[in-house]
Protein backbone atom coordinates (compact mmCIF):
# COMPACT_ATOMS: atom_id res chain seq x y z
CA UNK A 1 0.00 0.00 0.00
CA UNK A 2 2.74 2.52 1.03
CA UNK A 3 4.21 1.98 -2.16
CA UNK A 4 0.87 2.35 -4.18
CA UNK A 5 0.33 5.47 -2.30
CA UNK A 6 3.94 6.92 -3.47
CA UNK A 7 3.17 6.49 -7.03
CA UNK A 8 -0.33 7.98 -7.03
CA UNK A 9 1.15 11.05 -4.99
CA UNK A 10 4.27 11.40 -7.53
CA UNK A 11 1.40 10.81 -10.50
CA UNK A 12 -0.54 13.65 -9.09
CA UNK A 13 2.81 15.91 -8.56
CA UNK A 14 3.29 15.23 -12.50
CA UNK A 15 -0.23 16.47 -13.48
CA UNK A 16 0.12 19.84 -10.90
CA UNK A 17 3.35 20.65 -12.45
CA UNK A 18 3.33 24.25 -14.54
CA UNK A 19 3.81 23.93 -17.87
CA UNK A 20 6.60 25.31 -19.61
CA UNK A 21 6.06 28.05 -22.44
CA UNK A 22 8.31 27.22 -25.15
CA UNK A 23 8.73 29.04 -28.73
CA UNK A 24 10.21 27.27 -31.76
CA UNK A 25 11.98 29.88 -34.10
CA UNK A 26 12.16 28.87 -37.89
CA UNK A 27 9.41 26.54 -37.16
CA UNK A 28 8.84 25.72 -40.78
CA UNK A 29 12.25 23.88 -41.70
CA UNK A 30 12.69 20.13 -41.19
CA UNK A 31 14.07 20.43 -38.04
CA UNK A 32 11.67 23.30 -36.89
CA UNK A 33 8.67 20.70 -37.81
CA UNK A 34 10.44 17.68 -35.99
CA UNK A 35 11.04 19.94 -32.54
CA UNK A 36 7.03 21.35 -33.31
CA UNK A 37 6.13 17.77 -33.61
CA UNK A 38 8.16 16.49 -30.79
CA UNK A 39 7.77 20.02 -28.79
CA UNK A 40 3.56 19.38 -29.36
CA UNK A 41 3.58 16.04 -27.58
CA UNK A 42 6.07 16.92 -24.57
CA UNK A 43 4.05 16.40 -21.57
CA UNK A 44 5.96 19.49 -19.75
CA UNK A 45 5.41 21.87 -22.51
CA UNK A 46 3.03 24.01 -24.23
CA UNK A 47 3.94 25.18 -27.39
CA UNK A 48 2.99 28.89 -27.35
CA UNK A 49 4.58 30.30 -30.38
CA UNK A 50 6.35 29.28 -33.67
CA UNK A 51 7.71 31.53 -36.62
CA UNK A 52 8.22 31.68 -39.95
CA UNK A 53 9.13 34.57 -42.06
CA UNK A 54 8.09 32.81 -45.12
CA UNK A 55 4.81 31.59 -43.87
CA UNK A 56 4.01 34.30 -40.89
CA UNK A 57 0.02 34.42 -40.95
CA UNK A 58 -0.38 30.65 -42.01
CA UNK A 59 -1.71 28.39 -39.83
CA UNK A 60 1.12 25.44 -39.01
CA UNK A 61 -1.43 22.82 -40.02
CA UNK A 62 -1.67 24.17 -43.45
CA UNK A 63 1.82 24.02 -43.89
CA UNK A 64 2.40 20.38 -42.52
CA UNK A 65 -0.55 18.88 -42.76
CA UNK A 66 0.72 16.19 -40.51
CA UNK A 67 0.47 18.27 -37.77
CA UNK A 68 -3.44 18.65 -38.38
CA UNK A 69 -5.12 18.18 -34.91
CA UNK A 70 -2.34 18.52 -32.89
CA UNK A 71 -0.92 22.21 -33.25
CA UNK A 72 -3.86 24.68 -33.08
CA UNK A 73 -1.23 27.87 -33.84
CA UNK A 74 -0.44 29.93 -37.10
CA UNK A 75 3.20 31.35 -37.68
CA UNK A 76 4.42 34.54 -36.86
CA UNK A 77 7.01 36.60 -38.17
CA UNK A 78 10.17 36.51 -35.78
CA UNK A 79 10.57 39.11 -32.84
CA UNK A 80 13.19 37.77 -30.68
CA UNK A 81 12.35 40.23 -27.51
CA UNK A 82 8.33 40.02 -28.59
CA UNK A 83 8.98 36.11 -28.99
CA UNK A 84 11.06 35.54 -25.34
CA UNK A 85 8.53 38.30 -23.38
CA UNK A 86 6.06 34.96 -23.81
CA UNK A 87 7.72 32.13 -23.02
CA UNK A 88 10.16 30.74 -20.69
CA UNK A 89 11.95 28.91 -23.31
CA UNK A 90 13.15 29.44 -26.93
CA UNK A 91 14.49 26.99 -29.46
CA UNK A 92 16.16 28.83 -32.44
CA UNK A 93 16.27 26.29 -35.70
CA UNK A 94 17.27 29.16 -38.33
CA UNK A 95 20.05 28.58 -40.70
CA UNK A 96 23.65 29.18 -39.96
CA UNK A 97 24.58 32.23 -39.55
CA UNK A 98 20.97 33.58 -39.10
CA UNK A 99 21.14 32.69 -35.46
CA UNK A 100 23.96 35.30 -34.18
CA UNK A 101 21.27 38.47 -33.19
CA UNK A 102 18.57 35.98 -32.54
CA UNK A 103 20.49 34.54 -29.61
CA UNK A 104 21.65 37.50 -28.39
CA UNK A 105 18.11 39.42 -28.41
CA UNK A 106 17.15 36.18 -26.07
CA UNK A 107 19.71 35.45 -23.56
CA UNK A 108 18.83 39.76 -23.04
CA UNK A 109 15.73 38.29 -21.95
CA UNK A 110 17.01 36.49 -19.25
CA UNK A 111 15.21 33.25 -21.01
CA UNK A 112 16.75 29.65 -21.49
CA UNK A 113 17.78 28.91 -25.29
CA UNK A 114 18.64 26.14 -27.49
CA UNK A 115 20.12 27.20 -30.62
CA UNK A 116 20.31 24.86 -33.30
CA UNK A 117 22.45 26.54 -35.74
CA UNK A 118 26.46 26.48 -36.13
CA UNK A 119 26.26 30.07 -34.87
CA UNK A 120 27.54 29.21 -31.17
CA UNK A 121 29.02 25.79 -31.42
CA UNK A 122 32.81 26.76 -31.96
CA UNK A 123 34.61 27.99 -29.13
CA UNK A 124 36.66 30.14 -31.37
CA UNK A 125 35.68 33.35 -32.60
CA UNK A 126 38.14 33.22 -35.62
CA UNK A 127 37.65 29.48 -36.31
CA UNK A 128 33.89 30.19 -37.06
CA UNK A 129 34.74 33.06 -39.29
CA UNK A 130 36.69 31.11 -41.34
CA UNK A 131 34.50 28.11 -42.28
CA UNK A 132 31.14 30.28 -42.43
CA UNK A 133 32.84 33.04 -43.86
CA UNK A 134 30.93 35.49 -41.68
CA UNK A 135 31.76 37.63 -39.11
CA UNK A 136 30.65 36.86 -35.18
CA UNK A 137 28.65 39.46 -33.73
CA UNK A 138 28.42 38.32 -30.40
CA UNK A 139 31.68 36.29 -29.92
CA UNK A 140 31.06 37.37 -26.42
CA UNK A 141 28.51 34.91 -25.67
CA UNK A 142 30.59 32.17 -26.57
CA UNK A 143 32.38 31.65 -23.37
CA UNK A 144 28.96 30.71 -21.95
CA UNK A 145 27.56 28.58 -24.61
CA UNK A 146 27.84 25.10 -24.54
CA UNK A 147 28.03 22.18 -26.52
CA UNK A 148 24.98 20.34 -26.17
CA UNK A 149 26.13 16.89 -26.37
CA UNK A 150 24.24 15.65 -23.55
CA UNK A 151 26.63 12.10 -23.45
CA UNK A 152 29.68 14.52 -23.32
CA UNK A 153 28.32 17.69 -21.46
CA UNK A 154 25.32 16.79 -19.38
CA UNK A 155 26.50 18.64 -16.18
CA UNK A 156 27.72 21.67 -18.09
CA UNK A 157 24.19 21.89 -19.92
CA UNK A 158 22.18 21.05 -16.78
CA UNK A 159 23.80 24.40 -15.48
CA UNK A 160 23.51 26.64 -18.83
CA UNK A 161 21.39 29.40 -19.87
CA UNK A 162 22.63 29.11 -23.64
CA UNK A 163 23.20 25.57 -25.13
CA UNK A 164 24.45 25.60 -28.84
CA UNK A 165 23.09 21.63 -30.20
CA UNK A 166 24.93 19.89 -32.26
CA UNK A 167 25.17 19.05 -36.01
CA UNK A 168 23.66 15.82 -37.45
CA UNK A 169 27.11 14.64 -38.79
CA UNK A 170 29.15 15.76 -35.74
CA UNK A 171 26.71 14.21 -33.50
CA UNK A 172 27.20 10.86 -35.17
CA UNK A 173 30.96 11.04 -35.50
CA UNK A 174 31.75 12.59 -31.74
CA UNK A 175 29.47 9.47 -30.52
CA UNK A 176 31.24 6.74 -32.46
CA UNK A 177 34.59 8.71 -31.85
CA UNK A 178 34.36 9.62 -28.21
CA UNK A 179 35.37 6.65 -26.41
CA UNK A 180 38.75 6.25 -28.59
CA UNK A 181 40.14 9.84 -28.06
CA UNK A 182 38.93 9.75 -24.19
CA UNK A 183 41.46 6.77 -23.70
CA UNK A 184 43.99 8.48 -26.27
CA UNK A 185 43.92 5.29 -28.16
CA UNK A 186 43.98 6.68 -31.84
CA UNK A 187 46.35 8.29 -33.75
CA UNK A 188 44.66 11.57 -34.25
CA UNK A 189 46.02 12.76 -37.91
CA UNK A 190 44.29 9.00 -38.90
CA UNK A 191 40.56 9.62 -38.89
CA UNK A 192 38.46 9.44 -42.01
CA UNK A 193 35.01 9.88 -41.72
CA UNK A 194 32.58 8.64 -44.17
CA UNK A 195 28.99 9.78 -43.88
CA UNK A 196 25.45 9.26 -45.31
CA UNK A 197 22.94 11.83 -44.68
CA UNK A 198 19.00 11.92 -45.92
CA UNK A 199 18.00 14.67 -48.36
CA UNK A 200 15.85 16.42 -45.20
CA UNK A 201 19.38 17.19 -43.87
CA UNK A 202 20.30 19.89 -46.37
CA UNK A 203 17.06 21.37 -45.26
CA UNK A 204 13.53 22.25 -46.76
CA UNK A 205 14.63 25.04 -49.52
CA UNK A 206 14.37 23.52 -53.32
CA UNK A 207 17.68 23.48 -54.96
CA UNK A 208 18.49 21.73 -57.80
CA UNK A 209 20.93 18.34 -56.33
CA UNK A 210 17.65 17.70 -54.20
CA UNK A 211 14.96 17.53 -57.08
CA UNK A 212 13.76 13.91 -57.60
CA UNK A 213 15.14 13.14 -60.89
CA UNK A 214 18.68 14.53 -59.49
CA UNK A 215 18.57 12.74 -55.93
CA UNK A 216 16.68 9.32 -56.78
CA UNK A 217 18.87 6.48 -57.71
CA UNK A 218 21.92 8.38 -56.79
CA UNK A 219 25.07 8.89 -54.50
CA UNK A 220 26.68 11.95 -54.31
CA UNK A 221 29.82 13.13 -52.40
CA UNK A 222 29.90 16.97 -51.80
CA UNK A 223 32.01 19.62 -50.31
CA UNK A 224 34.76 17.12 -49.59
CA UNK A 225 37.31 18.35 -47.32
CA UNK A 226 35.53 21.42 -47.14
CA UNK A 227 32.22 20.89 -45.29
CA UNK A 228 31.72 23.31 -42.14
CA UNK A 229 31.05 20.59 -39.59
CA UNK A 230 34.64 19.58 -39.52
CA UNK A 231 35.95 21.79 -36.87
CA UNK A 232 32.75 21.31 -34.57
CA UNK A 233 33.97 17.16 -34.36
CA UNK A 234 37.75 18.02 -34.37
CA UNK A 235 36.88 20.73 -31.71
CA UNK A 236 35.22 17.88 -29.92
CA UNK A 237 37.84 15.22 -30.02
CA UNK A 238 40.44 17.38 -28.78
CA UNK A 239 38.53 18.28 -25.95
CA UNK A 240 38.45 14.47 -25.12
CA UNK A 241 42.39 14.30 -26.02
CA UNK A 242 43.06 17.12 -23.05
CA UNK A 243 41.83 15.19 -20.26
CA UNK A 244 43.62 11.80 -21.03
CA UNK A 245 46.64 11.92 -18.70
CA UNK A 246 50.19 13.30 -20.67
CA UNK A 247 53.41 13.13 -19.45
CA UNK A 248 54.53 16.14 -17.67
CA UNK A 249 54.52 19.27 -20.47
CA UNK A 250 53.09 17.36 -22.89
CA UNK A 251 50.77 19.10 -25.29
CA UNK A 252 47.47 17.33 -26.11
CA UNK A 253 47.75 17.17 -30.52
CA UNK A 254 44.90 18.78 -32.26
CA UNK A 255 42.94 16.09 -33.89
CA UNK A 256 42.65 16.55 -37.89
CA UNK A 257 39.65 14.67 -39.57
CA UNK A 258 39.15 14.02 -43.11
CA UNK A 259 35.62 14.01 -43.21
CA UNK A 260 33.19 12.85 -47.02
CA UNK A 261 29.50 13.52 -46.45
CA UNK A 262 27.54 12.26 -48.99
CA UNK A 263 23.97 12.80 -50.10
CA UNK A 264 22.09 9.43 -50.52
CA UNK A 265 17.93 9.12 -52.05
CA UNK A 266 16.52 8.72 -48.04
CA UNK A 267 14.49 10.75 -46.49
CA UNK A 268 16.02 11.02 -43.46
CA UNK A 269 19.21 9.24 -41.34
CA UNK A 270 22.77 9.66 -41.21
CA UNK A 271 24.96 6.29 -41.88
CA UNK A 272 28.43 7.47 -40.49
CA UNK A 273 31.28 5.14 -40.75
CA UNK A 274 34.73 6.00 -38.91
CA UNK A 275 38.19 4.80 -39.46
CA UNK A 276 41.03 5.12 -37.15
CA UNK A 277 44.83 3.62 -36.82
CA UNK A 278 45.22 2.25 -33.54
CA UNK A 279 47.88 2.75 -31.44
CA UNK A 280 48.75 -0.12 -30.11
CA UNK A 281 46.76 -3.55 -30.81
CA UNK A 282 44.04 -4.18 -28.96
CA UNK A 283 41.61 -7.13 -29.05
CA UNK A 284 37.85 -6.29 -30.16
CA UNK A 285 36.01 -7.59 -27.36
CA UNK A 286 38.67 -5.36 -25.46
CA UNK A 287 37.46 -2.15 -28.07
CA UNK A 288 33.65 -2.97 -27.18
CA UNK A 289 33.93 -3.45 -23.71
CA UNK A 290 35.32 0.09 -23.75
CA UNK A 291 32.44 1.33 -25.50
CA UNK A 292 30.10 -0.59 -23.40
CA UNK A 293 31.45 1.26 -20.21
CA UNK A 294 31.80 4.49 -21.76
CA UNK A 295 27.77 4.42 -22.96
CA UNK A 296 26.86 2.96 -19.53
CA UNK A 297 23.79 4.01 -18.33
CA UNK A 298 23.11 6.22 -21.58
CA UNK A 299 19.76 6.30 -23.01
CA UNK A 300 19.99 7.65 -26.36
CA UNK A 301 23.44 5.36 -27.18
CA UNK A 302 23.01 1.74 -28.05
CA UNK A 303 26.38 -0.04 -28.76
CA UNK A 304 25.37 -3.15 -31.03
CA UNK A 305 27.85 -6.58 -31.55
CA UNK A 306 25.84 -8.54 -33.24
CA UNK A 307 23.04 -5.77 -35.70
CA UNK A 308 24.81 -3.64 -37.83
CA UNK A 309 23.55 0.11 -37.09
CA UNK A 310 21.17 1.27 -39.89
CA UNK A 311 19.03 4.28 -40.25
CA UNK A 312 16.00 2.45 -40.70
CA UNK A 313 16.27 0.96 -37.29
CA UNK A 314 16.34 4.30 -35.79
CA UNK A 315 13.98 6.53 -38.23
CA UNK A 316 11.93 8.94 -35.81
CA UNK A 317 13.49 8.02 -32.75
CA UNK A 318 16.30 9.90 -30.45
CA UNK A 319 18.47 7.01 -30.60
CA UNK A 320 22.26 6.60 -32.08
CA UNK A 321 23.49 2.60 -32.79
CA UNK A 322 27.19 2.28 -33.00
CA UNK A 323 28.78 -0.70 -33.89
CA UNK A 324 32.40 -1.67 -33.31
CA UNK A 325 34.73 -3.38 -35.58
CA UNK A 326 38.39 -4.25 -35.86
CA UNK A 327 40.78 -4.93 -39.20
CA UNK A 328 43.45 -6.25 -37.17
CA UNK A 329 45.64 -7.07 -40.60
CA UNK A 330 45.81 -2.89 -40.77
CA UNK A 331 45.62 -2.10 -37.45
CA UNK A 332 42.81 -0.07 -38.36
CA UNK A 333 39.37 0.11 -35.73
CA UNK A 334 35.90 0.96 -37.42
CA UNK A 335 32.88 2.27 -36.07
CA UNK A 336 29.38 2.62 -37.47
CA UNK A 337 27.03 4.92 -36.25
CA UNK A 338 23.48 5.32 -37.41
CA UNK A 339 21.17 8.01 -36.01
CA UNK A 340 17.64 9.85 -37.52
CA UNK A 341 19.07 13.55 -38.54
CA UNK A 342 16.08 15.73 -38.04
CA UNK A 343 15.98 13.72 -34.17
CA UNK A 344 18.88 12.44 -32.39
CA UNK A 345 20.77 15.01 -35.14
CA UNK A 346 19.25 17.58 -34.87
CA UNK A 347 15.15 18.46 -32.68
CA UNK A 348 15.18 15.21 -30.37
CA UNK A 349 18.61 16.21 -29.06
CA UNK A 350 17.82 20.29 -28.43
CA UNK A 351 14.70 19.12 -26.74
CA UNK A 352 17.34 16.47 -24.25
CA UNK A 353 19.01 19.26 -23.22
CA UNK A 354 16.47 21.54 -22.74
CA UNK A 355 15.05 18.78 -20.29
CA UNK A 356 18.44 18.88 -18.64
CA UNK A 357 18.36 22.76 -18.39
CA UNK A 358 14.74 22.66 -16.74
CA UNK A 359 15.49 19.69 -14.62
CA UNK A 360 13.45 17.20 -15.58
CA UNK A 361 14.85 13.77 -16.76
CA UNK A 362 16.36 13.97 -19.79
CA UNK A 363 14.27 11.51 -21.69
CA UNK A 364 11.22 13.44 -21.11
CA UNK A 365 8.82 13.39 -24.55
CA UNK A 366 11.84 11.32 -26.32
CA UNK A 367 11.38 7.92 -25.66
CA UNK A 368 9.06 6.50 -28.54
CA UNK A 369 10.91 3.81 -30.41
CA UNK A 370 11.76 4.18 -33.99
CA UNK A 371 9.02 3.78 -36.67
CA UNK A 372 9.57 -0.02 -38.76
CA UNK A 373 9.89 -0.31 -41.31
Amino acid sequence: MPSLFLCLWGAQQVKQMKKIRVAIAGASGYAGAELVRLAALHPHFELHAVTSEKSAGTPVAAVFPSLAGLVPLSFQALSPEALADQVDAVFLALPHTRSLAPVSACMKTGKLVVDLSADYRLKDAATYEQWYQTSHTHADLLKDAVYGLPELHRAAIAKAKLVASPGCYPTAAILQLAPLFSQDLVQPHSVVIDAKSGISGAGRSPALPYHFPEAHESLEPYKIGQHRHIPEIEQELGRLLQRTPKPSGAVAPQPIITFTPHLVPMNRGILSTAYCKLKSPMALADLRNLYRTFYTGERFVRVQDDIMPNPRYIKGSNYCDIGVYLDPRSGSVITVAALDNLVKGAAGQAIQAMNLMLGLPEETGLTAPAAYP
